[in-house]
């Protein structure tokens, strides 16, 4: 008998190592994947930025045969910065002095002894980006820019990917630590036995106390609230920062809408018109919650008319649901903005449909506003800026 114990308990001991091994392999795997593609995602953003650098240079010298530093040219630099993916701000220079061209003012940017020098930053890259302009009759034109060393959007997703592969890890190890011990209980006295039971469940007690400390102080988990099952709304900026910039690329629209639905009054029926806003408008992905009873959808590919005609399907679709035929105008109320062909970011996309809402929130008589902006106003404004 005392033969087979100790063979018993020399294969658990096998075993465990085994696993064990297999732990660290997951656990070093993840890691090193992670490592590489941080490196590969810095690589390709370098490569990125050389590409919009070019294609900045090019324009800069076509434009500039034609009136260097003008207004026309002022703006089209303005716009080519704003379509790019990776370049943060340009600094040109030319016989009358040194001018600067940034996407957000005073981030890459700022002046010493009125002369533009850009900022030394970890979030942007230590590589110069640096050519001359070589135009008829313009002496010492050239023209530098600084770029951003991350993609953000990709960092975060190896982040999660390589998360999740370290949690894996940890429930093999943990699974596996929870049968050897529970098949290794048996054989002890029941002192013993009752002693180790105390002692973990006391463990499992304060593990589920820090499990609660942490879900409440690290904010959303996942990419789906729990109480809509559609986005948080922490995600949106980040999300609709990332389809303005493709729709611009690809010179398509795209439409913001806020929903606030007003007549709600619990979770239960916030959630069930979550679920009709995702059968209408066929992407959960594009969906996230807007305050305590709101929602905010993306619609790329949409222009101003078509996301007013969704908006007012959606209209009388949630009516129909919710007031069992009887109608309440006060019930939703919906605010829009749209791209536009124009370049700008989500901040100003969303203060523009917020503003839209709000107004719709103070009309008796109409529950749809729509914010249409002024191409012409738009660019001197701009241009305005700089």
């Amino acid at each position: 008998m005392g033969k087979q114990s100790k063979s018993g308990k020399s294969e658990k001991s096998i075993a465990g190592a085994v696993i064990a091994a297999i732990c660290i392999i997951i656990y070093l795997g993840a890691l090193v994947q992670a490592a590489v593609r941080f490196y590969l995602s810095i690589d390709q953003r370098r490569i990125t930025a050389d590409q919009e650098f070019k294609t900045i240079v090019n324009l800069a010298l076509a434009d500039g045969r034609r009136g260097f530093m003008d207004a026309q040219f002022i703006e089209i630099m303005n716009n080519a910065l704003l379509s790019t993916s990776s370049i943060e701000a340009l600094i040109i220079s030319g016989p009358e002095g040194e001018y600067a061209f940034e996407r957000q003012k005073g981030y890459a940017v700022n002046w010493v002894n009125n002369s533009p020098r850009f900022i030394d930053r970890w979030s942007l890259s230590n590589k110069s980006h640096y050519d001359s302009l070589p135009i008829q009759g313009i002496r010492n034109a050239n023209i530098k820019a600084v770029s951003r060393a991350f993609d953000y959007i990709e960092l975060s997703k190896i982040l999660k990917e390589t998360l999740l592969i370290i949690l894996i890890g940890f429930a093999v190890s943990f699974f596996t630590m929870l049968i050897q011990l529970l098949t290794g209980t048996g054989s002890g006295k029941t002192s013993e036995k009752t002693d180790f039971v105390r002692k973990d469940t006391a463990s499992e007690r304060d593990g589920q106390t820090d499990i609660e400390i942490e879900g409440a102080e690290s904010g959303p988990k996942g990419l789906y609230s729990t109480r809509s099952n559609i986005g948080w709304e922490e995600y949106t900026k980040e999300r609709l920062d990332s389809e303005l910039h493709r729709c611009s690329s690809a010179e398509n629209d795209l439409s913001l809408m806020y929903l606030d639905f007003t007549g709600i009054k619990n979770d239960a029926m916030y959630s069930q018109a979550a679920e009709e806003a995702v059968t209408f408008f066929t992407s959960r992905d594009l969906l996230f919650e807007y305050g305590k009873y709101g929602i905010c959808a993306i619609l790329p590919g949409v222009n101003l008319e078509t996301g007013i005609s969704k908006a007012e399907k959606f209209y009388q679709r949630i009516l129909g649901k919710f007031s069992d035929g009887g109608g309440h105008s006060s019930f939703l109320r919906i605010g829009i903005s749209s791209r536009s062909g124009r370049l700008l970011n989500a901040e100003r996309l969303i203060t523009e449909a917020a503003e839209a809402l709000n107004r719709a929130k103070k009309d008796p008589k109409s529950s749809i506003i729509a914010f249409k902006s002024d191409l012409d106003k738009y660019r001197n404004f701009i241009s305005s800026q700089n």
